[in-house]
């Protein structure tokens, strides 16, 4: 059985979820950057910066779900719970 985020430690889901409302907060502000007509430049570096966060985010939270199946023997109960964690890792973006 594969672990669930509410598993994560306390103190890695806090810093998840703070990452997140920043990359939310930062969405919010290209919204306006596109309504108050800001350069296209402008606009996609903040794209960037976002999708750079995002990243950042999936890696952090793909490392304590990696290291919660090796910890846990009841995780890789079977060759699908295998295949669905190396699933996971090779869809995060690159």
């Amino acid at each position: 059985m594969l672990p669930e985020a509410s598993g994560l430690p306390a103190e890695a889901r806090e810093d998840l979820i703070r990452r997140l409302r920043k990359i939310e907060g930062q969405t919010q502000g290209i919204q306006r950057m596109l309504a108050d007509g800001r350069a296209c430049r402008e606009v996609l570096n903040q794209l960037a910066s976002v999708r750079a966060a995002t990243h950042r985010v999936s890696l952090e939270l793909m490392k304590h779900y990696a290291l919660a199946c090796l910890q846990d023997p009841h995780c890789m109960e079977s060759e699908q719970d295998l295949a669905d964690l190396i699933d996971m890792l090779l869809r995060l973006p690159t």
